[in-house]
C-alpha cells in the first residue's frame, strides 16, 4: 500500500499560478489592506469579475464613502450613475458591509457601512464636507434619475467652465457635483475681440451681491475666495476682489498667442510666458502704460458664430470704454498687438475701435487708466432704481442715438454704464 505521506518527502517545486487567479488574489489582498482600521476581513469569497473586464482606474485618491445602508447605496449608484459593481461586498460577521468597490465613470469608488465604533460615519443631513465631482453623459437625465431614486437637487443646472453643471445630494447625504461637457463649438472671436472680462473690485462679496441685485447675475461655484464667475454671459464675465480700485480687466483673443507675446514685448510692454488653460493658451500682460490685460488663443474647434457687438441679454457687456493716459501711445501699442484701427469719436481725444466685439472706445487724457463697462439691461428705468436701492449712484436715463444710457457707480465706487440698446 502506498504511503500517503510520501508526497511530503518530495522536493518542493515552485508553483506557477494562473495569471488571472494571481491577479484576483492580489486584488483581494489589496482590498483587505484598504479596510478601515479595526475592521477584519472574513473568509467570504469575492465573485470574480468577468475575465475580460478591464480594472477601473484607481486615480490618485480613491473616494471611500461611509453610508448608512451600503447595500442600498450600491443599488442607488448602479441605478443613478450607471456604476458597475466590482466583485461582491466583504460582509462582516455582524452583517454590515465592511468593503465594497464600484467602477463609476471609469474611476474607482470604495464604500462601506458606517462603523461608528471606529469613527467611520457618513455625513449628517446638510453637512457634507466633501463634494464629489462626477462627469456624466447627460446632467439633466442624471438629476432626473437621482430625484426618482430619492436624491435631492441642491443646485439647478447651469452652464459654466465649458460644462453643464448641477449638484445633487444622494440619500446617504453625500454631495455630487455633476458635469457634462458642452459641445465643442464655442463662440468664435476674431483677433482683437474681447473674449473675457473680469470686474476688479475691493470687496468681491459686496460686488457679487450688488450686481446680482442690479443685473440678475448668478455665479458658478467658486474655486477661490476672491473670485466669481458669472453664469451664461456674453462674453464670459468674472469678478476678482482685493483690488485697490475698481476697473475692468480684459482678455483679448489673438490668432497666435506666442506671436502676440513677442509683439507685446517689442512694443514696450511686459508678458508672461503662455500657459495652457481650459479656455485656450493664455498669457498675462501689461501694456507700455502699466495697464494689465491678457491675450489668449482659442482652442482648436472653436467654430461657433461671432457674438453680437452689444451682447445678447441683460447683464452682458455691450460696450467698453478704455480710459487711457496717452491715447497716441495706446493707439500704437494696441494697433501693433491686436491690430486695432481707430476712428475719431464725438468728443475731444475720443476714439472708436473699428470692428471689435464687444464695441470698444478709447478716451485719452486721463490721470489713470481705467476700463469702464456698459452693461446691457432690458428696462433702464427699473435698472436705475435697482442701482440706487443697492447703494450705488445712477444718473437719470438719457436718450442717445444708439439707445438710452445711465452713468453709474456701484456701492464701492466702481464706475459703469447701463445701456438699454
Amino acid at each position: 500500500m502506498t504511503d500517503p505521506l510520501d508526497i511530503l518527502r518530495t522536493p518542493v517545486t515552485p508553483a506557477d499560478p494562473d495569471p488571472t487567479f494571481a491577479a484576483r488574489l492580489r486584488a483581494r489582498v489589496e482590498r483587505a489592506l484598504a479596510l478601515p482600521r479595526g475592521v477584519a476581513m472574513t473568509t467570504t469569497t469575492a465573485a470574480p469579475a468577468a475575465e475580460t473586464a478591464v480594472p477601473a482606474a484607481a486615480g490618485a485618491a480613491i473616494p471611500y464613502l461611509a453610508v448608512s445602508d451600503a447595500r442600498r447605496a450600491i443599488d442607488w449608484y448602479v441605478e443613478v450613475f450607471s456604476a458597475r459593481q466590482i466583485g461582491e461586498p466583504i460582509v462582516m460577521p455582524d452583517g454590515r458591509v465592511g468593503h465594497a468597490e464600484l467602477e463609476v465613470a471609469g474611476g474607482t469608488l470604495y464604500l462601506s457601512d458606517e462603523h461608528p465604533e471606529i469613527g467611520v460615519v457618513g455625513p449628517q443631513p446638510g453637512a457634507a464636507s466633501v463634494s464629489l465631482v462626477l462627469t456624466v453623459p447627460d446632467v439633466d437625465a442624471t438629476i432626473a434619475a437621482a430625484a426618482r431614486a430619492g436624491g435631492q437637487l441642491t443646485r439647478e443646472p447651469y452652464e459654466g467652465y465649458g460644462h453643464r453643471n448641477a449638484t445633487v445630494v444622494d440619500p446617504f447625504q453625500h454631495r455630487w457635483m455633476l458635469q457634462t461637457p458642452l459641445p465643442a463649438a464655442a463662440p468664435s472671436y476674431r483677433h482683437g475681440d474681447i473674449g473675457y472680462v473680469s470686474v476688479w473690485v475691493p470687496d468681491v462679496d459686496r460686488a457679487a451681491a450688488f450686481y446680482e441685485s442690479v443685473l440678475g447675475w448668478t455665479y458658478a461655484p467658486q474655486h477661490e475666495p476672491q473670485s466669481r464667475q458669472v453664469v451664461g454671459s456674453t462674453p464670459s464675465i468674472g469678478m476678482f476682489g482685493s483690488q485697490e480700485r475698481g476697473t475692468l480687466f480684459c482678455c483679448y483673443a489673438v490668432d497666435d498667442v506666442d506671436v502676440a507675446v513677442a509683439q507685446v514685448r517689442t512694443s514696450g510692454g511686459q508678458a508672461d510666458e503662455p500657459t495652457e488653460e481650459p479656455y485656450g493658451r493664455t498669457a498675462m500682460c501689461v501694456d507700455d502704460q502699466g495697464t494689465a490685460f491678457a491675450v489668449y488663443q482659442q482652442p482648436a474647434g472653436s467654430s461657433g458664430a461671432r457674438p453680437p457687438a452689444n451682447g445678447v441679454r441683460q447683464g452682458d457687456l455691450s460696450y467698453l470704454t478704455l480710459e487711457v493716459v496717452d491715447s497716441a501711445r495706446a493707439h500704437a501699442f494696441y494697433g501693433a498687438v491686436l491690430g486695432w484701427r481707430f476712428s475719431a469719436g464725438r468728443v475731444p481725444d475720443g476714439w472708436s475701435v473699428e470692428d471689435v466685439v464687444a464695441m470698444t472706445g478709447m478716451a485719452g487724457g486721463n490721470d489713470v487708466a481705467t476700463g469702464v463697462p456698459m452693461w446691457r439691461v432690458d428696462d433702464i428705468d427699473a435698472a436705475v432704481e435697482r442701482v440706487r436701492r443697492a447703494g450705488g449712484t445712477a444718473t437719470d436715463p438719457e436718450r442717445q442715438p444708439y439707445g438710452t444710457t445711465s452713468t453709474c457707480t456701484d456701492d464701492q465706487g466702481t464706475r459703469f454704464y447701463l445701456g438699454d440698446l
